[in-house]
Order: structure tokens, then C-alpha cells, then sequence
């Protein structure tokens, strides 16, 4: 089996990119880190510097057609997802590329059909971090008849991110630069698609509470062009209903949760940072309970192993996540999108 080396570059050291990749790939034997680039030469100084990476690029451009790299990673914001990505497959690059996977459904698949166009290349996604450790649990659960047939599900991903309108404004209330994926709905929708069929209709409302923030290091304001609260009615595949709530500026909500209801039981999934609580309960059961699931049965975070696996052939295919799943969910925001803007049901799939 095959153990060449694997040179990286990155374009975009974004705060996952340093709190994951970097040190991901550099636990990986056979794998460099030759090269960055980040938004300006300060900070690509900086990231070089931090992380003793030996060459730096004037341009994201020069990066991805250098020859000393064999694989790039893209840690940007979403706005430049799709351009660079098609850049460097046709440069004869392998590409992980952060997640959101772009701004709308187009870009989404202008991606996909750049990395069918190269099938010897890997394209791979940072996959939702919902569900890694807990999804093999509830996969099992599901697939056993635990909670019967499935009849509803409800998506939460409702905080106060937002709340306080006196901060500067994010870069994901700039459609300009997140898309049209909102709050943590497509991360969200990602992980229940791993457990539930697709959706085939979506109704969706959505508000936007404060129109303006702060602009950092400025003395103006700009327009936030993101809601902060979306709410959204789906029929899946199969029957199955789902309720969807996502919202940014409320106090004391409920968090990340996924909560699945069959005509058995009940399995509530709680997000608490990087704790996956597991609570089931089946007719005749008094309460819910913890499911103790063991160390050895948990999945785990191994994009970057993933990554270089299929790099180096040890993989036959990245499922965690690929373009084509990464499509389906922007096709999912992008109804929801669409569903809220013209106030109707919208079917999917979506034309092309």
C-alpha cells in the first residue's frame, strides 16, 4: 500500500483550519504542510510563523498552481469556496474544502461538476462535527426497529449567537460572503441526513429582528443581510414530518438538538459542545434514559485521515463528507431560501 508523500498548502487559516486541520495532517506520517495564504500578507505572516509552515504566497492563485503542492485546503469563507476549489482540481489538486460548502445551490454544483470532470482527484468537504461521535449509535438504534417507524423529527439550532446587536456584525449575516445557508440549518440538516431519506417539499419563514450591526474597527454600520430566525416545515421521503427551528437572538433556547419520534420510542440527540448526549425511550418506559454507548463503538473527528487516505488509495471514497452530499444540502438551504422569500411549499428536487 502505497505511503508517498503528501504536500499540503493552505488557502485560508480559518479558525477550524488551526484548531483541526493543521494539527490533523501533521499527525499523519508522509504529510507536509509547504505552504499558505491568508487575506493579507500580515496574517499569512503570522499563520507561517505560528505554525513554522516554510512558504508563503503572495496570492491564493500562485498557491494552487504551485508544483511543490499536491493537495489544498481550503479554510476560507464561503464566498470563495467555489473558485478556488474548481482552480485547484484544474490544477491538479486535491481539495478539502470547509464547510459551508458555498453560498448558494449554483455555486454548489458548478463544484461538483469540476470534480466529476477529475475523478482521480479527491474532492472532500469538512463534514458536519454533529453526530461523529454519537451517529454509529443511532445508525444502529434505527436499524434494529428501536423506535418503530419513523414519524416525525425536530431539528434545533436555536441560541443567542446573535442577541446582542451591539456587536459587530459576523461574516455569516453577509449573504455576500455565507450564501444563503443560514445559522446552523445545512450543518444540522447534513447530520439528520445521515439517519433520515432526503426531503421532498419544504415551507419555511423566516425574520430578520435587527437589520443593522456594527461594522468592526469602523464607526458606521452596515445592513445584515442574513435572518436571524428561520422556521421550516418538511416532508421527507417516505412520509416522515420535520420541524425545523433555527434562530441566533433568542435567550436560554434550546441549543443544538435532533430529536427523532417513531411509533416505539423516542430518541433525543443533545449537541453540548463537544458532548453528544444520547436519550432514548420506548413505550411503557417512565422517563427517557442516557444511552451508554462505549468508547469503542463512538465514532470520531478523521477528516484529515480521510483526506490523505483516499490521497494515497488507502480509501476507496470519502462518504464524510463528498460534493454530492455537500449539493444536497445546499439544495435543501436553497428551498428553504426560496420557500421563505416567495411565502410557498417548495419541491425538491430543485431544477438544475
Amino acid at each position: 500500500m502505497s505511503r508517498e508523500p503528501v504536500r499540503v498548502g493552505i488557502v485560508g487559516a480559518g479558525a477550524n483550519t488551526r484548531l483541526r486541520h493543521i494539527p490533523g495532517l501533521r499527525e499523519i506520517d508522509g504529510v507536509e504542510i509547504v505552504g499558505v495564504v491568508n487575506r493579507t500578507p500580515e496574517s499569512t505572516l503570522r499563520v507561517a510563523q505560528e505554525f513554522k509552515i516554510p512558504q508563503t504566497f503572495a496570492t491564493w492563485q500562485e498557491l494552487v498552481a504551485s508544483p511543490a503542492i499536491d493537495a489544498v485546503v481550503i479554510g476560507t469563507w464561503p464566498n470563495m469556496h467555489c473558485e478556488v476549489t474548481c482552480a485547484a482540481l484544474e490544477a491538479g489538486k486535491h481539495v478539502l474544502c470547509e464547510a459551508r460548502m458555498a453560498r448558494d445551490l449554483a455555486e454548489a454544483r458548478k463544484m461538483l461538476a469540476a470534480a466529476n470532470a477529475h475523478p482521480n482527484l479527491v474532492a472532500q468537504l469538512v463534514p458536519s462535527p454533529f453526530g461523529l461521535k454519537c451517529g454509529p449509535a443511532v445508525e444502529g438504534l434505527l436499524k434494529s426497529y428501536y423506535i418503530g417507524d419513523l414519524r416525525e423529527a425536530v431539528v434545533l439550532g436555536a441560541n443567542d449567537q446573535f442577541w446582542d446587536y451591539s456587536l459587530p456584525i459576523h461574516w455569516r449575516q453577509d449573504t455576500a460572503l455565507s450564501g444563503k445557508n443560514v445559522l446552523a440549518l445545512g450543518i444540522l440538516h447534513e447530520t439528520l441526513m445521515r439517519w433520515l431519506p432526503e426531503p421532498q417539499q419544504v415551507f419555511a419563514q423566516s425574520e430578520l429582528f435587527e437589520p443593522t450591526r456594527p461594522q468592526p474597527n469602523q464607526n458606521c454600520f452596515s445592513d445584515v443581510t442574513v435572518p436571524d430566525s428561520v422556521q421550516v416545515l418538511a416532508e421527507l421521503k417516505g412520509g416522515v414530518r420535520a420541524m425545523y427551528h433555527m434562530s441566533g437572538a433568542i435567550l436560554f433556547g434550546p441549543g443544538m438538538q435532533i430529536h427523532l419520534y417513531g411509533s416505539r420510542g423516542t430518541i433525543k440527540v443533545q449537541f453540548r459542545g463537544d458532548e453528544e448526549i444520547v436519550l432514548t425511550g420506548r413505550a411503557g418506559d417512565p422517563e427517557l434514559r442516557p444511552l451508554q454507548v462505549s468508547p469503542e463503538d463512538q465514532g470520531c473527528w478523521q477528516v484529515e485521515q480521510d483526506f490523505v487516505a483516499a490521497i494515497r488509495g488507502e480509501l476507496k471514497q470519502v462518504t464524510l463528507t463528498d460534493f454530492q452530499s455537500g449539493v444536497d444540502y445546499m439544495e435543501f438551504t436553497e428551498a428553504v431560501s426560496l420557500s421563505a422569500e416567495r411565502h410557498e411549499a417548495i419541491s425538491l428536487p430543485l431544477d438544475a
